[in-house]
């Protein structure tokens, strides 16, 4: 594909992946999308932006050109951050999309900080527990490099070739499920604590320094690059009236190929899951959205992937993950193993937080078991009517949101639990990655 030239359907952002099988260095780049263009910055930006209909792809679903208005109307110089924090084990996608297209990624958040004044641009990935580290990505994470020093090559690239008109730097943030909330950046950039922090005010508004701060997800940055060359009629030509454009989903579980695809919004479950080779055995769920997520059964494989489908159905689409459950597991064990693990990965800063995620894990442990009881229902279904709502931060709510999903689709296998002899599902290796079990 010639510089300049549009790739018009399902395979834009990994356009230049797949038509080199490698990442690309900056010249592959310039040669693949030509430079970033000059014609369409400051507020023709983002009027393109808000006229594409871009959304956050980062689980949010914000739309992209209200942000950068809002950020671009402060009156101080603003910061610009690139969400690459993964906080979602299952997740891959950016990680991903910065291991073959770095510069795609950085062009929009250069083209992003040029339109609200931004002076500065920060990049966050997430350390590796124990050294440090970014670390070397499976087939469920996508990549294969260490994603820091990647960042770092491509920022070094930039600015021999003299194209990095504003600052870059690369952070490595805690590897915490909460530290890749947006609040917990801003705090991280400002005071090396990567907790959230109760909003308004929110980031746009008095972020990094007490600065206007937009901070969005990678692929986001990505997208807006390529709707500053192409233009919002073409991003809309692909994907939804209501959700348009491609997004990255990160497939993983009982699939032939695991790992990141590309699909248009608007594409129902099951072919996303055809994309990642199929179900690679019979399936009992899937679960859509990463731990904060909900649990959807096969029946619902065709619903389409735009928010107000997956709101009508009472479903979270997050950041783009899918992950087959076979039948031959138990998801109420598989269930019980994510919720401890939420449980602990709080920040410790209120009491849905500190108190009510451990007892709600503690409950899914005792049905996992099959020391159910009466009481333990009655005692869990208050729980979680109490808990949604009230935390510091959203990560109460999306634990919540997952549990009462779990006994919803689970709910004829719970009477397995009930049983004497026990679930003899519950045996078998588990499916859904915990890193601590890595």
């Amino acid at each position: 594909m010639t510089a300049g030239t549009a790739t018009p359907h399902a395979v834009r952002l990994l356009a230049g992946y797949h038509a080199l099988g490698r990442p690309a260095g900056l010249d592959d780049h310039l040669a693949q999308y030509g430079a970033p263009p000059l014609a369409t910055t400051g507020a023709a930006l983002i009027q393109a932006v808000e006229e594409s209909g871009l959304t956050g792809r980062g689980g949010g679903g914000f739309p992209t050109g209200r942000k950068l208005r809002s950020v671009a109307a402060g009156r101080r110089s603003a910061v610009v951050v690139v969400n690459a924090a993964e906080g979602e084990p299952a997740s891959g996608k950016d990680r991903a999309l910065l291991t073959v297209a770095p510069h795609l990624v950085l062009d929009g958040a250069a083209l992003a900080a040029g339109a609200v004044g931004a002076r500065e641009i920060v990049v966050c990935v997430h350390a590796e527990r124990d050294s440090g580290e970014i670390p070397q990505a499976d087939a469920r994470r996508g990549g294969t490099a260490a994603l820091a020093g990647a960042v770092r090559r491509a920022v070094a690239e930039r600015e021999r070739a003299r194209l990095a008109s504003v600052p870059i730097r690369v952070t490595a943030v805690p590897p915490r499920y909460v530290a890749s909330e947006e609040t917990s950046l801003v705090r991280w950039i400002d005071a090396g604590d990567a907790r959230p922090f109760v909003t308004p005010p929110r980031p746009a508004e008095r972020g990094v320094g007490g600065r206007p701060t937009l901070v969005s997800n990678a692929e986001t940055f990505a997208q807006i690059a390529l709707i500053a060359r192409y233009g919002p009629a073409w991003f809309r030509s692909c994907g939804s009236q209501e959700a348009p454009g491609t997004a990255l989903f990160t497939v993983s579980g009982a699939v032939a190929r695991p790992g990141v695809v590309e699909a248009p919004l608007g594409t129902p479950v099951g072919e996303i899951l055809r994309l990642a080779g199929g179900p690679s055995e019979p399936l009992q769920a899937v679960l859509a959205g990463g731990y904060g997520g909900t649990w959807l059964p096969p029946e619902l494989q065709d619903i389409p992937t735009t928010p107000s489908a997956f709101k009508a159905a009472g479903l979270a689409l997050g950041p783009g993950i899918l992950i087959a459950l076979p039948q031959r597991a138990c998801g109420v064990a598989e269930s019980a193993r994510v919720l401890a693990w939420l449980a602990a990965e709080t920040a410790g800063q209120c009491g849905p937080c500190v108190h009510g995620l451990p007892a709600i894990a503690a409950d899914f442990a005792e049905i996992a078991a099959c020391q159910v009881s009466t009481e333990l229902y009655r005692r869990l279904d208050r729980r979680l009517s109490v808990i949604a709502g009230r935390g510091a931060c959203r990560h109460p709510d999306g634990a919540v949101r997952f549990a009462v999903s779990a006994l919803r689709v689970f709910g004829p296998h719970l009477r397995v639990h009930a049983r004497a002899e026990g679930c003899l599902l519950a045996r078998w290796p588990s499916v859904l990655p915990i890193p601590e079990e890595a």
